[in-house]
This record gives C-alpha cells, sequence and structure tokens, in this order.
C-alpha cells in the first residue's frame, strides 16, 4: 500500500491547485526559457496537415545549439510525459527588461542528408515549442472565418510555401535561424513584475541579421550548410493581469457554433423525452392496466401488447454473460472516469497552466475506479446466475479492456520509435502505467469484485420460464444491424461539434479549454443514448424479441463507428500526402477513441434499457 501510495501521490501531483501563486521578476533577475518537442500543425497556404509525428527538440538531426553544461531535462508529469512533452534548458539566457539585439548564440554545420530532413519537415509545417515562465511561446494566428486572433502555441520552424504569381503556391524551405521574442510584462510595484505574455516570430537570414537572403539548406551531395543563430529580445508592459494571461492563448473555434449545437442538441433531448414518455405514460400505462384486467389464460392478448407475452423470457441470462459483465464493469469505469474529469476541468482543478493535467487526472481516476468496475461486474454477473467462475471474472475485468488499450498504444510506440519521435512513450513510463495498474487498479478492482460477490440485486419482477419462447420473423428495421447503427446517430449528433474542436486540439497543437460546453455536451450524450435505446429496446420488446440484453449495449455503442467515420472524414479534407506511419497512428488513436467512446455509450444504453425493463414489468401483475 505504500507503494501505491507514493505512485499516486507522484501522479497526482500533476494537478493544478487553483490559485497556485505566479512568479515575481526584479529588473536583472533571470528568465530561464525551455526547449519543448517540435510539433506538426496545419499548413498556413492550404490549411492542411501533413504529419502527426512529433520530434525532440534536441534530436541530432535538427542541429540545434547546445546549452553551455549540457543538456538537461526537465521533470513531467506522467500526463505530459504520455502527451509527447520533452522539455529541456535552452541555450538562449535573458534577464528581465534587458533587451537584447540579434545575438549570435551559435553556428552549426548540417550535411546534406541532414538538410533534406529539416526541409521536408518545414514544408510541413512544423512549429518549434519553447516555454517562459510556463507560457508557450506563441505566434499570432488569424481565424477568417470567425474574425478572431489568438496566439497558437509555437514559432514557425520555417517557410515552406510562398504564392506564384498565378496565385497558387510553390513549395520551398526557408530555416528561421533568428527569432524575435517579445515578453509582455504587468507591473505590480517598483521593483516587482509579473510575466503575462511571450511571442515569437522567427525569420530566415544566410549569414547575419539583417541579411534580405534567406537561409536554404542545401540537400546536394557534398554541400556544407552553416546554419548561425540569432535572438532578439524586447519588452513591452502591458494592462493584462497574470489571473487572465492564458486567455489569449484559448481559442474558443466560435462561442456561437458550441452553443447552436448544443441547443440543437437540447432540441433532440426534448424530442426524445417526449416520445420515451409518450410511451411510458400513455402506451405502457394503458399495456399495463389492460393486462391487469386480464385473466392470463384468455388468448385475446392484443398484438400491440407483445412485450407482455414474454414475461417469462425477458430475464433470461444473455450469451456469454461474463464478457458482458467486463465489458459494463470498464464501461462504468470510463463513464465516471470522463465525468469526473470533466468536473474538474470545469471547477477549475485542471488547467491548462499546469502541461498533461488533464490526462494526468484521467488515469488517476480510472485507476481509481477499479473498485467500482469490479464490483458492478461481479453484482451484474451474479445477478445472472453466474457464479462458478467468479475468479475468472475478477481477473478479466481489470485486464481485458485496459489490456487491449495497452497492447494497441505499445503496438503504435513502435512506429513513435521508429521515426524517433518525441511522443515516443519513454519505457520508463510504461512500467509506471504497468505500476500503476498492478498496485491500485488491481488490488481496487478484485476487492470490489469481492465485495460484490458478497452483495444480491433485487430479484427479478417476473420468473423465467423453463422453455425458452419462440421468436418471431423480425421486420427488417427491427433486425439487429439496421437498427443498431440507426440509433448511433443522434448521441453522434450531441457530441459532433465537440470532437471537432477535441481533435483540431490534439493534430493542430492548439489549446482548448471550454469546461462547460464539454460538461453539457456529455450531459446531453448520457441522456441522448439512454433515451434512443430505451426506445429501441421498447420496440424490440414489443416484436416479441427478448434477446435484449446484448442489444442494448450494441445500441449504445452504436456511436463508435460515427466517431471512427468522423475521424475518416477529418482525415480526408484535412490531411495531405502522409506517409505509411502517419496513417497508421492517426487511424490506430482514431479507432481506439471508437472503441472507448463505443464502450461508454453502450454502457449507458445498457443500464437506461435495465432500468427501463424492471420499472415495465415490474408494474403488470403475474401468477
Amino acid at each position: 500500500m505504500l507503494a501505491a501510495t507514493l505512485l499516486l501521490t507522484a501522479a497526482v501531483a500533476g494537478l493544478q491547485i487553483p490559485g497556485l501563486a505566479p512568479t515575481e521578476y526584479r529588473v536583472g533577475d533571470p528568465v530561464p526559457i525551455f526547449v519543448n518537442a517540435l510539433t506538426p500543425t496545419q499548413s498556413r497556404e492550404d490549411q492542411s496537415i501533413a504529419n502527426v509525428v512529433s520530434y525532440d527538440y534536441y534530436l541530432p538531426r535538427f542541429h540545434h545549439c547546445i546549452p553551455e553544461g549540457g543538456v538537461a531535462a526537465q521533470s513531467e508529469s506522467l500526463g505530459s510525459t504520455l502527451l509527447g512533452d520533452r522539455i529541456y534548458n535552452s541555450p538562449i539566457n535573458i534577464r528581465f527588461l534587458e533587451e537584447e539585439q540579434c545575438k549570435h548564440i551559435c553556428t552549426t554545420n548540417v550535411p546534406p542528408e541532414d538538410a533534406g530532413f529539416i526541409n521536408e519537415r518545414i514544408r510541413e509545417g512544423y512549429v518549434v515549442q519553447w516555454l517562459i515562465d510556463g507560457l508557450p511561446a506563441a505566434s499570432v494566428m488569424y481565424d477568417a472565418a470567425s474574425g478572431q486572433i489568438f496566439d497558437a502555441p509555437g514559432f514557425a520552424l520555417g517557410k515552406g510555401w510562398r504564392q506564384t504569381s498565378e496565385g497558387g503556391f510553390e513549395p520551398i524551405a526557408y530555416y528561421n535561424n533568428a527569432v524575435e521574442i517579445l515578453i509582455e510584462y504587468h507591473k505590480l510595484d517598483d521593483e516587482d513584475h509579473r510575466i503575462v505574455g511571450v511571442s515569437v516570430r522567427g525569420s530566415s537570414h544566410k549569414k547575419k541579421c539583417g541579411d534580405e537572403d534567406p537561409l536554404e539548406l542545401s540537400e546536394t551531395p557534398g554541400a556544407t550548410n552553416h546554419i548561425p543563430f540569432f535572438y532578439t529580445v524586447s519588452w513591452q508592459e502591458s494592462e493584462q493581469t497574470w489571473a487572465t494571461r492564458w486567455d489569449r492563448y484559448v481559442y474558443s473555434f466560435g462561442a456561437k457554433l458550441h452553443w447552436f449545437s448544443l441547443i440543437e442538441s437540447f432540441a433532440v433531448v426534448v424530442f426524445l423525452s417526449a416520445m420515451v414518455a409518450m410511451v411510458l405514460i400513455r402506451t405502457l400505462k394503458k399495456d399495463i392496466q389492460r393486462y391487469n384486467a386480464l385473466d392470463l389464460e384468455q388468448e385475446d392478448v392484443n398484438e400491440d401488447s407483445g412485450w407482455k407475452l414474454i414475461h417469462g423470457d425477458v430475464f433470461r441470462p444473455p450469451s456469454k454473460p461474463m464478457l458482458l459483465s467486463v465489458m459494463l464493469g470498464n464501461g462504468l469505469q470510463l463513464f465516471l472516469m470522463v465525468g469526473t474529469t470533466i468536473l474538474f476541468a470545469l471547477l477549475g482543478f485542471l488547467r491548462v497552466q499546469n502541461r498533461g493535467s488533464l490526462a494526468t487526472a484521467a488515469i488517476v481516476f480510472f485507476a481509481l475506479y477499479g473498485f467500482v468496475g469490479g464490483f458492478a461486474s461481479a453484482l451484474l454477473y451474479k445477478s445472472l446466475g453466474q457464479a462458478e467462475r467468479f475468479k475468472t471474472l475478477l481477473f478479466l475485468t481489470p485486464t481485458f479492456v485496459p489490456g487491449i488499450v495497452f497492447g494497441v498504444l505499445v503496438f503504435l510506440n513502435f512506429f513513435l520509435v521508429h521515426q524517433g519521435s518525441s511522443g515516443a512513450v519513454p519505457l520508463g513510463t510504461l512500467f509506471a502505467l504497468v505500476a500503476l495498474w498492478f498496485l491500485v487498479t488491481l488490488p481496487l478492482s478484485i476487492f470490489g469484485g469481492w465485495l460484490g460477490f458478497k452483495r444480491s440485486l433485487p430479484a427479478d419482477p417476473v420468473r423465467t420460464n423453463q422453455i425458452p419462447r419462440q421468436i418471431p420473423d423480425q421486420s427488417f428495421y427491427l433486425k439487429a444491424l439496421p437498427s443498431i447503427l440507426l440509433s448511433g446517430a443522434l448521441p453522434f449528433g450531441a457530441i459532433f461539434v465537440e470532437l471537432y474542436f477535441i481533435m483540431s486540439s490534439v493534430w493542430l497543437s492548439y489549446i482548448y479549454q471550454l469546461g462547460a460546453f464539454l460538461f453539457l455536451a456529455y450531459g446531453i450524450l448520457i441522456v441522448t443514448s439512454g433515451l434512443v435505446t430505451i426506445l429501441m429496446t421498447y420496440f424490440q420488446l414489443c416484436s416479441e424479441n427478448y434477446h435484449w440484453w446484448w442489444r442494448s449495449f450494441f445500441t449504445g455503442a452504436a456511436i463508435a463507428p460515427y466517431v471512427f467515420l468522423n475521424a475518416v472524414f477529418y482525415y480526408v479534407t484535412k490531411f495531405r500526402g502522409t506517409s505509411l506511419t502517419t496513417k497508421v497512428l492517426y487511424f490506430g488513436y482514431s479507432g481506439l477513441l471508437a472503441f472507448l467512446v463505443g464502450i461508454l455509450g453502450g454502457t449507458i444504453g445498457f443500464f437506461a434499457s435495465y432500468w427501463f425493463i424492471r420499472k415495465a414489468y415490474g408494474s403488470i401483475k403475474v401468477d
């Protein structure tokens, strides 16, 4: 338990506590500059994405200047490491309010083969990520659609395209070897100041600052390329306060679009609620009253009362009850993890100031909710009349879904390692994840499962017949595949807009912090998934098909193919000329996301149907 406590303490260290004290500077104080990875983003010319692989700033092929005393890695949280942050010290030394003009850092020599590598990264739109006082060194971006100006993290590695006389673009590769650093500060008093903004603009000069000839790296065999690096520092007083300094970095992507999407989704929820109310209050209530007034031996039960005819089979255990229990236990973990993480973000405990805090919190919450997953899985498995293989269930619940996720991540990690990417998860971090699972998730899940087997759900409201009832032929729209696929459209619509912006944040390195919108969208997703599944389950039971257990799960999980198809559409419209590695990474992560969203939606749908069926059949009188 001591090891588990220490591990959790290290992980939770990545969470941000509101009100964390800022750093105050006086004239002449050193202001450290840290370098992070080089990340791909969309081209400013055609708004396309060409790569998803990030690179370490000090990757030898980039030939950046090395700090005096060597490169020193900075401590990072678990989530920050998993997201690809690799933060080091830099060779640039600046002091507060001391300006520098075109100061030379060093000159490096680049062989032709590395010049080709750098030129390709320039044409792919890579940006350099720096950090000053915890703020990303940003470049000003303008969004033509919304007319919004915002600071996008990173500055261009170089200029990869230029406009032709015909109005098109042709590829070039001008390397930005000079940077202009503008640091904005807020004055507290005559001595103390706080940094409230950092922007960096790169420029290309062949030999020295001011040269009109840009620096181009030759790929000709035998050529020698010299890169002289320069930096300029200027300071500007600002009225902006430290508390609001991140506002300029958070691009809202058009709040009107978010509100329109939420209002539209809310209208769908109202419509679905009205339909369910009609089923529950009118149709179902009348059916129950009519059924309770009939003699069960009479044969004149109406066809529209088909759901009542299968009361002796509706609680018949499904096939593969262990797998269903395991999926639902893990789904409940995901459900609580996502909800708690979004709630913490909404309350301000997870902020963009603390890099990787969101990912760290999600991992910690999933580990802690292993108890709930194990408990729910065991309780459901026992309620299905299964108890002889409970040890297998106790093992599968904490290993099945996490094992799939971990296996996919390790597989994709091989591609990142092969590319020399900074996004490749270090072996030590992988061991930390395994230790977190082994020391926290596994024991909590087993303990929860043990308690679950000690408890029992209330008895089924109706008895199950010994002989299964024959299921009549189903209409086409009530067959499994058509009904399931149609059911995923409405829940997907609830998260479509937020999903688009989250994907843009992930693949374009934009900062996304819209906790309120995400919280509302998640709530609408829960309600929509539950209502749609209840309706489809009711129609299924009316057609005298009592195999609702897996059907309700897959009905809720039907959002998964829509999420993946949305990723395919995003790829087709945003990416250009990508490599095999980029395709594998993009679709690998997208498929994993769709898989997890499917389990989440399936869990919501199942428990909504389970509640509905127990309520409905608990209201009829059966001898």
